[in-house]
């Protein structure tokens, strides 16, 4: 039988492949951000488009995040599908005004007259020791607000495939990329930021979680890099004969419960584990899905692992503190089990 090898990029790849299927397919398709052009993004979300698209429709543009965000709104609302980075999440309180006030109520305040097809994507994460203000998710603080879908791809293969769902969807999207999960030469790359994508276009669903690990014991809810703990976390439990079943949120915004309440009501029981903050959360939100909706289904009370109210640290053994990881996910499933 002839072996078919698969073809694997990593996520930054995956990423700039899929921009690059839009641009070629719709000429109303463009980008804008700073430092999107000739160096291909700090986190190579775009890397090569200038090259093939030019600086008309590859735009760098100056560090004015509320300029380039609001002229990224105008021109969506005149029938354009721009696509534009906000370089690290964190950046979001200079240009709020633009993202919420705008971008996010222009559909709604406009009666549905004034579409707004465009992309906001933006690095997330931490894990590297870029200290307080470069290493947040802020995951919860953009599904809060109404008025955008906001997703976080966790592989390679989603990451192509919603990009290409995002720029095609008549909403504003909020696209978040984990920075860990680009596969760049110049962090620790993981083997979680290599994986099959196809070379042809598709598209993944903005509104569905995907279970990547099925089980009957303890559900564990995770997204991009908590997703890939909870997978590691799963085997480590399988030799205790303990079987998880592991979630990838994927969409924040919508959260698709009926994936989540559909697998509690297998196993009883539910870790929920964020990179995000621990108060007023998506490991939060997720609990009062099931507490609302599957209470009686629960054997043991809902577990949160999440990052603690406190700025991200700079020093690497506090921020390792601080984080989630494999280890805290397998040590709060074994109480889970063991103790209830």
């Amino acid at each position: 039988m002839e072996t078919i090898e698969k073809r694997m990029l990593t996520g930054n790849k995956a990423m700039a492949e899929a921009i690059a299927l839009e641009m070629e397919r719709d000429p109303t398709v463009f980008v804008l951000g700073e430092d999107v052009g000739k160096y291909g993004g700090i986190f190579g979300s775009t890397q090569g488009l200038f090259d093939q698209f030019g600086a008309d429709r590859v735009m760098d543009t100056p560090i004015s995040e509320t300029a380039f965000i609001g002229a990224a709104i105008g021109a969506a609302a005149e029938g354009m599908r721009p696509i534009t980075e906000l370089m690290f999440v964190d950046f979001f309180g200079v240009c709020m005004d633009q993202i919420y006030n705008h971008m996010a109520k222009i559909p709604y305040m406009s009666g549905g007259n004034v579409k707004l097809p465009m992309v906001l994507m933006t690095a997330v994460g931490g894990g590297y020791n870029d200290a307080a203000q470069h290493s947040q998710t802020l995951y919860a603080t953009f599904a809060h607000l109404p008025g955008m879908k906001v997703v976080a791809p966790s592989t390679p293969y989603d990451l192509k495939g919603m990009m290409i769902s995002a720029i095609r969807d008549d909403n504003p999207v909020v696209f978040m990329f984990h920075k860990t999960l680009q596969g760049l030469g110049w962090m620790d790359q993981l083997d979680a930021s290599i994986s099959h994508v196809p070379k042809e276009d598709y598209t993944v669903p903005l509104d569905k979680a995907n279970v990547v690990r099925e089980g009957k014991d303890v559900t564990i809810v995770g997204l991009q890099m908590t997703m890939h703990y909870a997978l590691e976390a799963a085997e480590k439990l399988a030799e205790e004969g303990i079987e998880a079943e592991v979630i990838d949120l994927r969409s924040i915004a919508p959260i698709d419960k009926e994936t989540i309440i559909k697998s509690v009501k297998r196993t009883h029981r539910l870790i929920v584990v964020d990179e995000d903050y621990l108060s007023c959360g998506i490991s939060a939100e997720v609990s009062a899905i099931i507490a609302e909706e599957a209470l009686y289904e629960l054997e043991a009370p809902v577990k949160r692992i999440a990052v603690p109210d406190v700025p991200l640290p700079y020093s690497r053994p506090l921020e390792q503190f601080v984080l989630p990881n494999a280890n805290k996910i397998y040590d709060e499933a074994m109480k889970l089990i063991n103790e209830w």
